[in-house]
């Protein structure tokens, strides 16, 4: 599985909380697993192009929501060995700072 970090800002906006609604409104139309942070947004997909999909139709949908310009950052994690998740890596974290 695949999981990306994503931000999207239509620049120029005060306000990006209708924004982000609409793209968590997006993932949900397309049961795309995902945890909302206040900074960015974490999916989980099972391919790098799905990932990219997902990205690219996030940012078209600025668009249409109004924006004249549209900054997006991606970050993937891509790992082959084995088969992780988003808790997994929670998970790891937790059972070390526990002394686990």
């Amino acid at each position: 599985m695949v999981i990306a970090e994503f931000v999207i800002v239509p620049l120029g906006e005060k306000s990006l909380s209708r924004y982000v609604a609409e793209v968590v409104k997006l993932l949900d139309r397309k049961g795309v697993k995902y945890q909302l942070t206040p900074m960015a947004t974490i999916i989980e997909a099972p391919t790098v192009e799905d990932v990219l999909k997902i990205v690219a139709e996030a940012h078209e949908l600025m668009f249409k929501l109004g924006a004249e310009r549209v900054s997006t950052t991606v970050r993937i994690d891509d790992r082959r060995d084995k088969e992780r998740h988003m808790e997994d890596k929670v998970k790891s974290v937790m059972e070390k700072v526990r002394g686990g």
